[in-house]
């Protein structure tokens, strides 16, 4: 199935008779419009992601309930260009960077946005050192966060960086904390949610938990703070797997919406309890309040496990410093 400006296809979910097979293979049995050569090229370019992981093997098999993500690059699309802009590097060997990417910024180039983002920062930076497996568009990229969510990005700068890095996203060994500021208060407040995660039936830009099919997915959630007599609240979240948009979908699976999140329905019913100008603040908080504080995983070429972590970010310190002023109304 093609999306509405037809540049992106998804797979149906792998079943159990289609588990195992060559991803080349499974996505040419789904698209009749791809050869097994484009798809192949597709794979090497770094246009076909698993959630938001680009599958870096021509060799990768399918497992069950994996919906796959083809990106068709349009022709007349440049390569990216080289831009000075700023960039917060956590850490940085010959290997890899660590950056901690602002909320608003575009991982990579992509229909209708071609400047300005993360990927033309690092080709300014890091000149020819950056892997060559995300293809043109995507030197580099091993994995994503989107656009509005701030937070800890892992970079390579070489083929066998990108591939150890790619086999950590897969087995899901790579240790990721994220906050998100929600409408609400978790019940109970600490625990697990599962549920399985698949591209909405109904709207494509969407994800969802489905009954049956789709991927597993697993959130630790912890409660840290609560304001406003629980109008909102501050909830650390653990991933066990990281499907595209889990947070977001997973905590407004138990009604707790992420504020700001312009995607996945705000529950605002818990705001009538707040002054009417801390009301429309929150209710218009400019992005989902979602980031990625910490990140950890082995380097590929030292074996040594290195973990990173960054402030919130000045918006969402503002956010629950704004929130705390009143939680005792």
């Amino acid at each position: 199935m093609c999306d509405e400006n037809n540049k992106v296809f998804y797979t149906s979910p792998v079943d159990e008779v289609q588990k195992s097979l060559r991803i080349d293979k499974f996505i040419a049995s789904q698209i009749t419009e791809l050869s097994r050569a484009q798809i192949q090229r597709l794979i090497e370019d770094g246009c076909v992601f698993a959630d938001d992981e680009a599958i870096v093997d021509k060799n990768y098999k399918t497992r069950l309930g994996d919906i796959y993500q083809i990106i068709i690059p349009e022709p007349q699309t440049a390569a990216p260009l080289p831009e000075n802009i700023p960039l917060d590097i956590l850490f940085e060997d010959d290997d890899l960077v660590v950056v901690n990417k602002p909320a608003g910024m575009t991982v990579h180039p992509a229909a209708g946005v071609y400047s300005g983002t993360l990927v033309n920062a690092l080709l300014y930076h890091c000149r020819d050192s950056l892997s060559g497996i995300g293809g043109v568009a995507r030197p580099g990229i091993v994995h994503r966060i989107d656009r509005n969510t701030s937070g800890i990005l892992i970079v390579a700068k070489n083929d066998v960086t990108h591939r150890g890095l790619a086999e950590q996203f897969y087995n899901h060994s790579i240790e990721r904390t994220y906050y998100a500021v929600v409408y609400g208060v978790p019940l109970p407040r600490i625990g697990t949610i599962y549920g399985n995660i698949a591209r909405s039936p109904y709207d494509r830009k969407k994800m969802a938990i489905v009954k049956t099919g789709g991927k597993t997915a697993v959130t630790h959630y912890q409660t840290v703070e609560t304001y406003a007599n629980d109008a909102a609240s501050l909830v650390k979240c653990n991933l066990e797997t990281g499907r595209t948009h889990q947070i977001r979908v997973h905590l407004s699976s138990i009604g707790c919406n992420l504020v700001g999140d312009d995607v996945y329905e705000k529950s605002k019913k818990t705001m009538v309890k707040l002054p009417q100008n801390i009301k429309n603040y929150v209710n218009n908080f400019p992005r989902q309040a979602l980031h990625a504080f910490s990140l950890g995983f082995i380097h590929p070429r030292t074996n040594q496990f290195l973990s990173f972590q960054t402030d919130f970010p000045e918006d969402m310190q503002t956010l629950i410093h704004n929130l705390k002023s009143i939680s005792n109304i």
